[in-house]
């Protein structure tokens, strides 16, 4: 029994210590490209982003705004909401619109409702704590003249070791004060993962 005992236990040292030896980590480049599994991630996230807000900024509700009001107008990110059947990280999607939106260039950035609400707060603070040359003023903020809206979805089919995956990403822009929709733009990704011997 006593030996048993010791077999077994030798077994389970060795299998953790192969375990343990099988692991490695190698750090790359943010910019590159890794699909390990096949679903949505980081550099379908970066990708979509950049060339949707491409598209949005070269259509003409962009030209007509600017020669209706001499300005660039602001826009705010609403709702993007996953409607998949897997785990997407949503807010980064949307910073990196966010991000691709900003650094255009060619339009204003407004807050989103979390973070006006955190800004208001902190001029709540400036009304008591901060000397008047400094404190900020209530009802200065910008209003956004468009609002972002999106939604991610996906269709998957799986035999004989093979998977594919459709992902639809669509956003729309609209108008704040008309609701009128200024912009629909559309991405499309396919991907085939292959795992011989493995069902899905």
């Amino acid at each position: 029994m006593k030996k048993l005992a010791m077999v077994l236990a030798v077994l389970v040292i060795a299998m953790v210590a192969v375990s343990c030896a099988g692991t490695t980590v190698k750090r790359v480049e943010t910019d590159t490209v890794m699909d390990l599994s096949g679903r949505w991630n980081d550099t379908d996230a970066q990708l979509v982003a950049e060339q949707m807000v491409k598209e949005m900024l070269e259509r003409p509700w962009l030209r007509r705004f600017l020669k209706e009001t001499g300005k660039e107008p602001r826009v705010i990110v609403g709702d993007i909401r996953n409607k998949t059947e897997e785990h997407i990280e949503v807010e980064t999607f949307r910073k990196d619109i966010e991000k691709e939106l900003t650094n255009s260039g060619d339009v204003r950035f407004v807050a989103s409702a979390a973070e006006r609400e955190e800004i208001r707060k902190e001029r709540e603070d400036m009304q008591e704590y901060s000397s008047e040359s400094t404190m900020k003023q209530f009802k200065k903020e910008t209003a956004a003249d468009y609002m972002l809206k999106g939604v991610i979805t996906s269709i998957s089919d799986a035999a004989a070791g093979k998977k594919v995956i459709y992902y639809q990403i669509d956003l729309e822009l609209f108008d704040t004060e008309s609701n009128e929709k200024a912009w629909v733009g559309q991405k499309k990704i396919k991907k085939i993962i292959d795992k011989p011997g493995i069902g899905f």
